[in-house]
């Protein structure tokens, strides 16, 4: 069997010549995961030219057509051979799958985006979505404790982080301090999810989600927290030449779309190659710290508290990340920010929940369905307090290919919180 691909506007024309059996249908089925990873959500298969299609040529047929309506894409079978016509008809799919046995109302609407932006790199479609909504962000916790793994029960509070809300930080889910002392970690939390990344050794990130009337508790040792509606969703999607985008590029992107020197960011996007780092140790257990080796992130101790990304991790993954930017570093924000990459870019703290991949709808996204669905859907593998490693030999940065941003402007920063 051959496979054929053209680019008729913004579909996808694939032309199949030969038989569509068990064989093929795996081969097909993996072109067809490849054209949809690559951004491709609305698919033609031209069938003129198959003499056969057999039961696990129809699941393969049937299968992209579900994976493509779930996140808002189409799919068709166009000029289907005798044989193809026949058997899709006797199997009662042909209205499902055939273009010209559809009803009038198969056809899927348009979603036009509000604005389109060209950028080096990247083009973004913008929709706005709460339109002057704006953001409250506060420092919780001292994180100045960190270095010295001064962490007490007196340090740890219980919060609990609403739909509307969304934090980034060091804590554990459990019942209070004690439980939790030997596992605090990364953790994430934004649209009634959080997830963290135990330093128990078990290496294995765990997560809860809200349902009916329960809310998950987060035991927090520290954290950026922040408030209020998301005003405006990005759409973003790497030049086919660049090939991917940078967080510190994307970052640049969400200050200036916002219009505000400080920024909450969600997005959710298929990575490229994540650089960052993870706890290893908790920071409040002090048996690790001695008088004569005070802080545990100096040389060489530092290898046995933090594990870090050698090389870009999780290429083709789909991550969750929460984070704050800001044009520079910023006094209200204290030591929550560092650049991204090399300065004077952007400076930024931002955590990453990783999961398999799944292809994500088209147009505009519902942020608590798109976060609520990752968590449902697909496997969490890991949780990464993301950096930028510029070093002659170093990682480099995050990059990204395709994904959705929900940005809103921060209009005010609290104090710190102790």
């Amino acid at each position: 069997m051959e496979i054929t691909a053209q680019q008729s506007g913004a579909v996808l024309d694939l032309r199949i010549n030969g038989r569509l059996d068990a064989y093929w249908a795996n081969h097909l089925s993996s072109k067809l995961d490849e054209v949809i990873r690559e951004g491709a959500h609305r698919i033609r298969v031209d069938m003129a030219e198959v003499a056969y299609l057999s039961s696990a040529g129809i699941g393969a047929l049937v299968q992209v057509n579900r994976k493509l309506k779930e996140i808002h894409g189409s799919f068709s079978v166009i000029n289907p051979s005798k044989p193809v016509r026949t058997v899709l008809a006797l199997a009662k799919l042909d209205t499902l799958l055939i273009a010209d046995a559809r009803p009038a109302s198969a056809a899927l609407p348009q979603i036009a985006p509000v604005r389109r932006i060209e950028r080096e790199g990247a083009t973004f479609e913008v929709f706005e979505q709460a339109p002057g909504a704006t953001l409250e962000c506060s420092v919780i916790g001292d994180p100045a404790l960190l270095d010295g793994a001064g962490y007490r029960s007196e340090h740890c509070r219980k919060m609990r982080f609403p739909d509307s809300a969304f934090a980034l930080g060091l804590g554990a889910l459990g019942h209070d301090f004690t439980d939790c002392r030997s596992r605090f970690g990364e953790f994430l939390a934004v649209a009634g999810a959080a997830a963290y990344l135990p330093t128990d050794g078990t290496n294995v990130p765990d997560y809860l989600v809200a349902a009916e009337t329960f809310m998950p508790d987060v035991q927090t040792l520290y954290c950026l927290a922040g408030k209020g509606e998301f005003g405006r969703l990005a759409r973003f999607e790497a030049n086919k030449d660049a090939g991917a985008i940078t967080l510190t590029e994307l970052a640049a992107a969400c200050l200036d779309i916002a219009e505000a020197d400080a920024v909450g960011v969600v997005m959710v996007a298929e990575t490229a190659g994540l650089t960052g780092a993870a706890l290893r140790r908790s920071p409040a257990l002090n048996k690790f710290v001695t008088a004569r080796n005070a802080s545990p992130f100096e040389h060489p101790q530092i290898r046995d508290w933090l594990s870090f990304t050698a090389e870009r991790a999780h290429a083709h993954r789909l991550a969750l990340i929460v984070g704050v930017i800001a044009r520079k570093e910023n006094d209200a924000l204290g030591s929550m920010l560092r650049p991204l990459g090399k300065e004077p870019g952007p400076a930024g703290h931002c955590h990453a929940a990783i999961f398999t991949y799944r292809p994500l709808k088209k147009g505009e996204l519902d942020l608590k369905a798109t976060v609520t669905t990752l968590f449902e859907s697909e496997s969490l593998l890991d949780v990464l307090h993301l950096l930028g490693d510029d070093r002659q030999i170093g990682a480099g940065e995050s990059e990204f290919v395709r994904g959705a941003c929900w940005i809103g402007a921060i209009e005010n920063v609290a104090g710190a919180v102790p």
